[in-house]
């Protein structure tokens, strides 16, 4: 594999994309040497996906150029990109749920030893290749992608937030494979809103801003900074002290909002107990597939429980339909953005959507009545609405906004939050803590899982871990270090030692949560987030 006369592998200069009033990309342009890890690093709305799409032939720009190795060339399509050397690993998994893993793996023409070799290195294991790719976890999918991905040996490997929704281990193992691609014949492009990734792997980073590229920054000790300062347009601020909780109640006769009795699946549920009380945030600690998926389908209302009792308010209550769950008070934020929103629809459309004209009063929409309570949501969470016609035109991060939006209008009870912060930059992100403390602060009960373990001591007032289907630890959020949860989530005496690779892991989130609080006061500053990054789904 030869690099152009100047030294660089792929080069993207002036590349434009707009989508009506919405401006992706302005003037993005992006030099990757051979064998570096590249890192494109930008607020949610900067253009980052938009970029990606452009390279691998799934977006057309409207102006700009592409040079593979001192040619030009544009791909009219990902499997023209793929065939040339470019490969995308995308946020959302691109396999075909109704097909198997086998079927998906021949339609990209995957060779299968190099394929499972990838995938034994990145941690699955042994893969049954006839599972439907519908009846496999998020993570797993993930890693299928990277692994089909790698296992062609492109030119230029582009992973767009491939650790998001991974648990510490997959993650790690991620990494490990990305920084053992350094040096070698290909390049990879890397996109990831954690700064301890970004440092751990990556050589160089450009960022974008608004759809312009406004700086290259080599990688160093002291180069998150920089990175920030250039993603926000302004110096990184101190992060204010962490805000005090309202005190919860805990008197032996108050009755919890939600409580799960010895809860059990035909799936990975054995035995699982635990409550919410209003005014709390609970976090849910694990590892992938220790059952965390099937309790939050089963308090939602999509799937059923085999053994044990769920209680809202002290009443025990049954679900056949995600809908007599929302009649109960029990409302649901999911990781994939793309299960909660209708996509074509507007912002206020899918805001309105729970309390328009009930089926049982069939006639017109009162928008007289909507409106001010979408108004209100659009303002707290601070969307931004210039992309009204469709939502599929948002930034990823904006699009989860509007989920959580929708529920924030019609008052909530007990909010359920799957990974809800999974994929959006740091701005967003804080957001959100920041919401979910003020919406238990009034009284509401929020059970949250998340993926990123320094969350739980940004966010909870405490931490219940699973492990093998049941709850092994409960941990007050004072003791919720990167450690102690860890521990907890490998199911490990509180006195034995970690892995190695954990303890790695433990250490690589405390200073990413130490970098993100140092960014905090400008996440609390209410500017406007950007412009909206069309296609970031």
């Amino acid at each position: 594999m030869t690099a152009s006369t100047n030294g660089y592998l792929l080069e993207a200069s002036d590349v434009s994309k707009r989508y009506g009033a919405v401006v992706a990309l302005k003037s993005a342009s992006l030099r990757v040497r051979p064998g570096e890890a590249h890192a494109l690093m930008g607020a949610n709305g900067a253009g980052k996906s938009t970029l990606v799409k452009v390279l691998t032939g799934a977006v057309r720009p409207d102006e700009g150029t592409i040079t593979v190795r001192g040619k030009e060339r544009m791909a009219h399509s990902p499997a023209e990109a793929r065939r040339g050397g470019l490969v995308s690993v995308y946020q959302e998994p691109a396999l075909i749920p109704d097909l198997d893993i086998s079927s998906n793996l021949r339609l990209t023409e995957t060779p299968l030893e190099p394929f499972r070799d990838w995938v034994r290195q990145l941690g699955l294991g042994k893969l049954d290749l006839s599972r439907m790719a519908r009846d496999l976890p998020l993570a797993t999918l993930r890693i299928i992608d990277l692994a089909r991905a790698l296992a062609i040996r492109p030119d230029v490997l582009m992973l767009d937030e491939i650790t998001a929704a991974l648990p510490a281990n997959l993650t790690e193992s991620v990494l490990e494979v990305v920084a053992s691609q350094r040096g070698g014949e290909g390049s990879i492009i890397f996109i990831s809103h954690r700064m301890t990734e970004i440092a751990s792997v990556c050589d160089r980073a450009t960022v974008l801003r608004e759809g312009v590229t406004v700086g290259v920054v080599d990688i160093s000790a002291d180069s998150a900074d920089r990175i920030v300062e250039l993603m926000l347009g302004e110096a990184v601020g101190e992060m204010p002290e962490r805000t005090e909780r309202a005190a919860v109640a805990s008197q032996a006769d108050e009755v919890p909002r939600l409580e799960v009795r010895s809860l059990g699946s035909s799936g990975r549920l054995r035995d699982v107990s635990f409550d919410v009380r209003a005014g709390e945030v609970v976090g849910l600690v694990a590892l992938e597939g220790q059952g965390q998926d099937e309790l939050f389908d089963i308090l939602a209302g999509s799937e059923h429980a085999s053994t044990g009792e769920v209680l809202v308010d002290g009443r025990p209550v049954s679900f056949r339909h995600p809908a007599d769950a929302i009649r109960a008070g029990i409302v649901f934020v999911p990781a994939d953005r793309a299960e909660a929103l209708l996509m074509q629809r507007s912002v206020r459309e899918n805001i309105a959507l729970p309390f328009s004209t009930p089926i049982s009063r069939w006639g017109p929409i009162r928008k007289r009545n909507e409106k001010p309570k979408v108004d209100k949501a659009i303002d707290t969470l601070q969307i931004d609405t210039r992309a009204q016609k469709e939502v599929r035109l948002l930034s990823g991060g904006n699009q989860q906004k509007v989920t959580i939006a929708r529920w924030v209008a019609g008052g909530v009870q007990t909010m359920l939050c799957f990974d809800p912060t999974r994929g959006i930059d740091i701005r967003t992100k804080h957001q959100v803590y920041l919401l979910l403390r003020d919406l238990a602060e009034a009284g509401a009960a929020i059970l949250l899982y998340t993926s990123e373990l320094s969350e739980i001591q940004l966010t909870c007032d405490r931490a219940i871990v699973i492990f093998g289907g049941e709850v092994v630890a409960e941990i007050d959020v004072s003791d919720a270090d990167e450690a102690t949860l860890l521990r907890a989530a490998h199911n490990l005496r509180s006195d034995a030692p970690l892995p190695e690779e954990v303890v790695a892991a433990a250490v690589a989130a405390e200073e990413e949560a130490d970098d993100a609080g140092e960014e905090l006061a400008h996440q609390e500053s209410g500017e406007d987030p950007g412009p909206a990054e069309a296609g970031d789904l």
